[in-house]
């Protein structure tokens, strides 16, 4: 399975971890500094979307704290009817990259800092499937998500204040 720019994805998540405090525009910085193309939607005083590579990212509050959220792959619904052919089959397919994702994340040099996490019941109700880690004192999620019917199913990687 195809997945876009995870090595961008790990660059940026380990540039940024050592923010004190995290902040939405300290992020947004982090972002910049790397190369990635903004999206031109302020939000809450910082730049909201990003794009490099073919992931996308947004970075927004959450809970009181910062959540970066980082598309890798997405299947978006089929144009002339609004919906998939076989979810299941896109699912199997989101499942295949998240496996590709979770194992570039365990080769990569945030590797020696993470540590397993059990999901939580939250994560059930977000994630179709998801692994998640101990970052210091954020949380790294590696996951499939479908919001509503009607949207893509995408695989993300979220990196959040653990709660």
């Amino acid at each position: 399975m195809e997945r876009a720019g995870l090595g961008d994805v790990v660059e940026l998540v380990r540039g940024v971890r050592g923010l004190v405090p995290v902040t939405g525009a300290g992020v947004a910085d982090g972002f910049a500094a790397r190369g990635w193309t903004p999206g031109g939607r302020l939000r809450d005083g910082f730049e909201s979307s990003w794009d490099k590579g073919g992931v996308r990212g947004w970075v927004h509050l959450h809970g009181g704290g910062v959540r970066v959220e980082l598309t890798v792959w997405m299947r978006d619904v089929d144009e002339d009817t609004g919906y998939f052919g076989d979810l299941e089959a896109v699912y199997r397919d989101g499942e295949e990259v998240l496996a590709d994702v979770v194992a570039g994340l365990a080769a990569s040099p945030l590797s020696v800092d993470l540590v397993a996490a059990g999901g939580r019941d939250r994560d059930a109700d977000d994630f179709v499937a998801c692994r998640r880690w101990s970052l210091g004192e954020r949380a790294l999620l590696a996951g499939v998500v479908q919001e509503d019917t009607d949207l893509p199913v995408r695989v993300v990687v979220v990196w959040e204040e653990e709660r």
